[in-house]
């Protein structure tokens, strides 16, 4: 899985305060009396407990399929099957099919927010979006 900007940062921020603060507990064992050592060690690993749960649970709920990285979905197909998480345009399936003729002027479709699964069985064709201007099945044209 390819790595955004925007992870790359969120890393780097969290390496950074992740050492920044292991420096601080250490002087904090070496120069502070045991009590205070204690309390701010105990403090610090409630808040880190607490922080953990909050990226476990947003993690969690995140929808972040093996699919489209747009859509969230996953795409999924059986044996000789064909499974498209957005559109099929202009396309020839199936052994003999072809498209023949120019291709039909696209339609303008609203754009889809719909992060379903996309699912099709043995030999199934199935897509997230619309299948237009296609030759489907074997020896089709279009």
């Amino acid at each position: 899985m390819a790595m955004t900007g925007t992870a790359r940062v969120w890393i780097s921020v969290t390496a950074v305060l992740t050492g920044l603060a292991t420096v601080g507990l250490v002087l904090v064992a070496v120069f502070a009396d045991p009590d205070s050592t204690g309390r701010t060690v105990g403090l610090v690993g409630a808040v880190v407990t607490m922080a953990s749960l909050l990226v476990s649970v947003i993690a969690l709920f995140r929808t972040t399929g093996g699919g489209s990285a747009a859509s969230g979905r996953r795409v999924r197909g059986g044996r000789r099957s064909v499974v498209a998480g957005g559109n099929i345009t202009g396309t020839a399936i199936g052994d003999n099919s072809k498209v023949t003729g120019p291709h039909a002027a696209p339609r303008s479709t609203a754009s889809r927010r719909n992060a379903d699964d996309v699912r099709a069985g043995r030999d199934g064709i199935a897509a997230g979006g619309d299948i237009t201007d296609s030759a489907l099945g074997d020896g089709s044209e279009r």
